[in-house]
């Protein structure tokens, strides 16, 4: 995935909607296929949320085995997958990524699915983005915060293997 993208005025917005929920292989086996198109800027993956606790009636404050709540790998890192991945927002670099995108979905997802190009991630910061992020925001954090989020889960990072030449 691509470090800079100090001009995101360029650059083309997709979103993938498939008709199902992905389960955490499919999600970790198209994951996996995304992060080594090149020209990806940024992603970010929306569903519902997974929770972790009962959080309210008789079993308040016991732990949620849910099926769709586990670790997945990609690259190198593991993450835990806290939310249902019901759609995929990204930026990518150019058009010529974006038909690579579409390639892969079209590989990976084994159902219908959207493939819908618009604008999904915000340019311009909120006040959710100012308070959460601060004045001087990275322009590729602005609309990646989970405001109702810990702290410590609100973006996760996947870093890039830099090729040795």
């Amino acid at each position: 995935m691509s470090d800079s993208a100090s001009n995101t005025e360029n650059t083309v917005q997709i979103e993938i909607f498939p008709r199902r929920i992905l389960s955490p292989e499919t999600a970790q086996k198209l994951m996996g296929e995304l992060y080594k198109v090149e020209g990806v800027i940024r992603v970010m993956v929306q569903g519902q949320r997974l929770p972790e606790r009962v959080t309210a009636g008789p079993g308040t404050g016991e732990k949620v085995e849910h099926p769709l709540r586990k670790p997945i790998q990609i690259g190198n890192q593991v993450i835990d997958l806290k939310v249902s991945v019901g759609r995929i927002r990204m930026e990518l670099s150019n058009s010529e990524a974006k038909e690579k995108v579409r390639e892969v979905c079209e590989k990976v997802i084994p159902f219908p699915f959207e493939f819908r190009e618009g604008f999904f991630l915000r340019r311009k910061a909120t006040v959710t983005d100012y308070v959460k992020l601060g004045p001087d925001a990275d322009p590729l954090m602005l609309g990646m915060v989970d405001p109702k989020a810990r702290p410590e889960d609100r973006i996760v990072f996947i870093e890039t293997e830099e090729e040795e030449e």
